[in-house]
């Protein structure tokens, strides 16, 4: 018998994603943060300077498609932490403080051996492939929520 692989469709994707994501929040329930904190936090971890809020809001937003409500109070709950802080020379700015560097980087660091054997032995030419239709798949998505708008 053979076993013929599924049509990539939003079932599918969405089952990759929930899959993925069910991974990594038992990851980040160990240090205390939660999927849309550690998606805002690793924003600033990886910026080069402090980075502006509001643009820091509407990234996560257009990311993750939730509201933008819940994620200001997502930046608020990161900075009662002392995770990331506003930037005393440029208060419209947050910069990631060195606890909140560290908590990113301890949990990138678990992450990375479980991401890695996830996608073992997946051909590098499927995984290109993958990610190309997934763009697009994303770039039309958007451009659908766009024209509801």
């Amino acid at each position: 018998m053979t076993t013929t692989a599924p049509t990539v469709n939003g079932r599918v994707i969405g089952l990759a994603h929930y899959a993925g994501r069910a991974v990594l929040e038992s990851v980040l329930a160990g240090y205390g943060l939660t999927f849309q904190q550690s998606v805002t936090l690793r924003l600033v971890a990886v910026a080069d300077e402090p980075v502006d809020r509001d643009r820091l809001v509407g990234q996560v937003v257009d990311s993750l498609k939730v509201e933008e409500a819940d994620i200001r109070a997502v930046v608020e709950e990161l900075v009662s932490a002392t995770l990331l802080e506003t930037d005393p020379a440029q208060p419209s700015r947050l910069g990631i403080t060195d606890a909140g560097r560290e908590l990113h980087t301890r949990s990138a660091a678990e992450t990375a051996p479980i991401s890695a054997r996830i996608y073992a032995g997946i051909p590098t030419e499927d995984l290109a492939a993958a990610g190309r239709v997934l763009d697009l798949v994303v770039e039309r998505a958007n451009a659908e929520l766009a024209a509801r708008k």
